[in-house]
């Protein structure tokens, strides 16, 4: 068990260094960590001006069916590290990844925040047993 917990943190530093390029990477970052879940719990990856990882902050954990998320608790982090801009993505235990009408209220709201506070929401992602989504790939298909 040890040489698996040491196995799995050598590989968070590696990721830790990845540029995202997309929605895939953020799903493929963080599914390991979210999808299993039974509680919903809310992430956001700070990227610097290249798009690379800084750091991975975890925001918040609520209960089977939602997770309680103020922006102001999800930019201080991001103030402190000096972020250009960010991901966040949060687990559904259910296991469907269609984002509720509260993730499209969050993501706009944080997307608001994030252009006072000069530091850009890339995505929104929901992770989920059953795959992903992206509001940003929803925006773009709307």
């Amino acid at each position: 068990v040890a040489g698996f917990q040491l196995a799995l943190r050598a590989q968070g530093s590696f990721k830790s260094k990845r540029r995202l390029r997309g929605p895939a990477d953020v799903y493929e970052r963080l599914w390991a960590r979210l999808a299993s879940l039974e509680q919903e719990v809310f992430v956001v990856l700070a990227l610097d001006v290249r798009g690379q990882v800084i750091d991975e902050i975890e925001i918040a954990r609520g209960s089977v069916s939602g997770v309680e998320v103020h922006p102001r608790e999800v930019f201080k982090p991001l103030l402190r590290r000096a972020a250009f801009a960010c991901v966040v993505a949060h687990n559904h235990p259910s296991g469907d990844p269609e984002p509720s009408p509260e993730d499209l209220d969050l993501t706009d709201r944080l997307a608001q925040v994030g252009r006072l506070v000069g530091i850009e929401l890339v995505d929104h992602i929901v992770i989920a047993k059953g795959g992903f989504s992206s509001m940003a790939d929803r925006l773009l298909r709307a």
